[in-house]
């Protein structure tokens, strides 16, 4: 598929989605209770085959079911993302009895995943979590906490990193799969902006062995790392659905709405408003596309690609929310309207799977060390070759990625 083009198959599928999102995904969330696992939601996503997609497709197509999802429900989307945030690693890393056991049931929609990773010291900075994985026989001890997990306390299983080398930093992390029903494992509910399902999680004395291990000892970090490169262009998909929500609502109210005399969309000062807003959109589009397709194609500069679109999609969405909500006035700011629910969910996203601050020091590291390794190549280079030209060959590499 083109990188910066969706075919008339893929705008067909969109538009499909959508309308699922709007006529059958709805009224199920409007159903259940806030805070909470919706799980006829889940199921739902699962008999439409939508949750078995989330471990046959590329990034592209991720992001192109949470965008579409997004737009007409954002609690579906939710729902699907987490399925797959929480799962992903037992599909990649996983050992062929923790697939067999769980990726069915998820892709069917009868079992809650859940990605543990954040603790109430450890949130945008993985490296320092706490949650001690303490030696004992043949296995492991859990000792701590996790916070602002999803799906928490209602999963029925979760991907947990603990350390199991004390002081060894972003090295010393293990990936565990480890069942809701395990002894020694509590949670509680938080209550958030927005009522998604997330909740704390207390391990006392958590039991895990060899079988429970995703990846290897020690690895987990990369675990979570090629999870959170995966899903971080679609979060950028997943605010985009939102944006262009709340534009469509905006384009439609400002082109009826009168005051001063005439129609909003005749007033420079909102038409000129609304066309930025619309190019801002469809910027941040064409780079998330562009991530996830750089992903698909296994490029080696994902994870400064990944971070740039989640980082734009999700500050785009939340300008763009903001904006339709002072053109829509008062009746935007009424519990129900749509602008006033989008208003709620759009601030998550900047935060959750590595905030903006965090996408910012991602994207200048990988900079940086493009940069180096341009220069060390360059001057290599300049070494071997004896000729006069080499100094201005070096000199252009280096200027490349500045």
């Amino acid at each position: 598929m083109p990188e910066f083009a969706l075919g008339p198959k893929e705008l067909q599928w969109c538009a499909e989605l959508r309308e699922l999102a709007a006529t059958r995904l709805r009224p199920l969330t409007e159903a259940g209770e806030p805070g909470e696992v919706n799980r006829p939601l889940v199921a739902a996503l699962g008999e439409l085959g939508l949750l078995s997609r989330l471990f046959t497709s590329g990034s592209l197509e991720l992001c192109l079911m949470r965008e579409s999802l997004a737009y007409g429900c954002t609690e579906a989307e939710t729902a699907l993302a987490l399925q797959g945030l929480g799962a992903h690693p037992v599909h990649a890393h996983g050992t062929d009895a923790q697939r067999a056991r769980w990726l069915p049931e998820v892709s069917a929609g009868r079992a809650v995943a859940a990605f543990a990773l954040s603790e109430p010291g450890a949130g945008s900075d993985a490296g320092a979590l706490s949650l001690e994985a303490r030696a004992e026989g043949d296995g492991w001890l859990l000792s701590g906490s996790k916070c602002w997990i999803s799906n928490a306390p209602g999963a029925d299983f979760y991907t947990v990193f603990a350390r199991t080398a004390p002081g060894a930093g972003a090295r010393g992390v293990t990936a565990f799969l480890v069942p809701a029903d395990r002894p020694g494992l509590s949670g509680a509910p938080l209550e958030m902006l927005s009522p998604h399902p997330i909740g704390s999680l207390a391990f006392d004395g958590v039991r895990v062995g060899p079988e429970d291990v995703l990846g290897s000892v020690d690895q987990g970090f990369r675990v979570a790392m090629t999870t959170l490169n995966l899903f971080r262009p679609s979060v950028g998909a997943f605010a985009l659905g939102m944006a262009q929500a709340a534009l469509d609502a905006t384009l439609a109210h400002t082109a009826q709405r009168r005051a001063f005399g005439g129609v909003l969309k005749d007033l420079q000062a909102v038409s000129h408003q609304v066309a930025e807003l619309a190019t801002r959109t469809e910027a941040a589009r064409l780079l998330v596309y562009a991530a996830a397709a750089a992903y698909d194609r296994g490029e080696p500069d994902v994870p400064r690609r990944a971070a740039m679109a989640k980082l734009l999609a999700t500050e785009t969405a939340q300008q763009v929310v903001d904006a339709a909500v002072q053109l829509h006035g008062a009746r935007a700011l009424q519990r129900g309207h749509l602008l006033e629910h989008l208003y709620r969910e759009v601030r998550a996203p900047r935060i959750y799977e590595g905030a903006s601050e965090v996408q910012r020091e991602i994207i200048a590291k990988e900079l940086y060390k493009s940069l180096a390794s341009s220069a060390s190549s360059a001057s290599s280079a300049s070494s071997a070759s004896p000729t006069p030209s080499a100094p201005s060959a070096a000199s252009s590499e280096e200027s490349g990625p500045v």
